[in-house]
């Protein structure tokens, strides 16, 4: 009966038939020789360069920034001098040919130094960030070469870069931009418009402004142009009062009959949309970037103070429960930095790295909201108080779930591509 049972059960499955020629069954069984030892490096291993600019850079996020966090976050202003410190230390064109004023380095070594400037203030590192991704990304792709040429020595040593997408009415559905780039009699593009929540808008010299030339090919006539700060036709709006990355300018770009001459059309006209998306992607690797730098520095202000404080007669990291909450925490930000550096790996490799940069992007957005809320919450009464930055890295930590693709756009992004890899 067990017998016939095992039979019909069997008799249920798909069956799978194998020819066999006959010659392989004689033949012996393959033995798999001893390969040469693969020299894999951990995703953390860095070039001597890339080594000696963590630490450079490190160094002058103590020095030069760390002392002015506070009243650049109190004040709602980029302090000048950083600015400049920045171009003075390198920082703003990372990945730039040295011929036109660069450092040549790798894409890796564009996170690193947007991760170790977010440990001590996440406003500076996104300032960096957008110039050396957003800004530089597209430059450096589709611009040609007098586009590069004449502008990649300026961004390198002195102007500050912006990146203008999204409107008050296309925020995530950012293709639905109503500015509009027309044609004049001259053949230059007169850009009409406004653009808002633009980061370093208020400090920029350079913007890459994204406009439709005709609305009748919906996002196929979104085009890219390059726009100097002194256009008369450019101005600077409304600059937003933000809970978070305070000294970060976010403002309103205002275009009135913006006259841009055709050769700072950016790439080809009709394919902004497509330069938009794929600077996009790269760049939220760089926001990943920041947010486990934020993490990080909400750690290394919480762990130092919970050694000192003393709470019934020991120091509170001596209390398990204490102790659990800071390796979760800890745990978390390598986890997030794992996968941060495994997309900037992929994309240095020239492979697929969008779902990864996306999971990256994801995940550590949502590791510095949690990281920085309970660092706020291990230091007690001293947290909740501006006398330590764990509130500022808390408030800061928000804007991660928002700018370059909402944590929902995101997750879209991510399920997408998981289907496509079982279809």
């Amino acid at each position: 009966a067990r017998e016939e049972e095992m039979n019909r059960l069997s008799s249920l499955l798909p069956r799978v038939t194998r020819v066999v020629p006959q010659q392989a069954l004689a033949a012996p069984q393959r033995r798999f020789s001893a390969s040469p030892q693969v020299n894999r490096q951990s995703l953390l291993t860095l070039s001597e360069d890339e080594a000696m600019l963590r630490e450079s850079v490190a160094k002058f996020a103590q020095e030069f920034v760390a002392p002015k966090v506070r009243e650049m976050d109190a004040a709602s202003k980029m302090d000048p001098s950083i600015i400049s410190a920045c171009f003075e230390h390198g920082l703003m064109a990372v990945e730039v040919d040295p011929d036109l004023g660069g450092n040549g380095m790798s894409f890796t070594s564009s996170i690193i130094t947007i991760e170790e400037l977010a440990k001590v203030d996440p406003s500076v590192s996104v300032m960096v960030d957008v110039q050396n991704t957003l800004v530089g990304i597209p430059l450096r792709k589709w611009g040609t070469v007098e586009q590069q040429q004449k502008y990649f020595p300026k961004l390198s040593a002195d102007t500050l870069g912006s990146f203008g997408l999204s409107e008050w009415g296309s925020g995530s559905d950012a293709f639905a931009l109503k500015t509009s780039a027309e044609l004049n009699a001259d053949g230059d593009y007169v850009l009409n418009g406004t653009k808002a929540w633009i980061t370093n808008s208020a400090e920029a010299g350079f913007f890459v402004i994204f406009a439709n030339v005709d609305h009748s090919k919906g996002y196929k006539g979104i085009t890219a142009f390059i726009v100097s700060g002194d256009n008369p036709g450019i101005s600077i709006g409304k600059k937003e009062d933000k809970l978070g990355i305070r000294a970060s300018s976010t403002c309103e770009i205002n275009l009135e009959n913006c006259v841009v001459p055709a050769s700072d059309v950016l790439g080809e006209v009709g394919k902004g949309y497509k330069y938009a998306i794929e600077t996009l992607n790269e760049g939220r690797i760089g926001i990943a970037a920041q947010m486990i730098g934020l993490a990080q520095g909400a750690l290394d202000c919480t762990v130092p103070y919970l050694m000192q404080r003393k709470q019934f007669g020991k120091e509170l990291i001596s209390f398990q429960g204490v102790q659990f909450d800071v390796a979760a925490a800890a745990t978390e930000v390598e986890a997030a930095r794992l996968m941060t550096y495994n997309a900037a790996a992929l994309q240095e490799e020239g492979k697929p790295f969008i779902r990864e940069a996306a999971m990256a992007k994801l995940y550590s957005s949502q590791v510095a909201e949690r990281v920085s809320s309970k660092c706020v919450e291990m230091l007690g009464g001293v947290g909740f108080t501006k006398e330590f930055p764990a509130e500022k890295f808390f408030r800061d930590s928000k804007i991660g779930q928002i700018y370059e693709g909402t944590t929902n756009i995101q997750l879209e992004t991510i399920a997408k591509m998981v289907k496509r890899g079982y279809e």
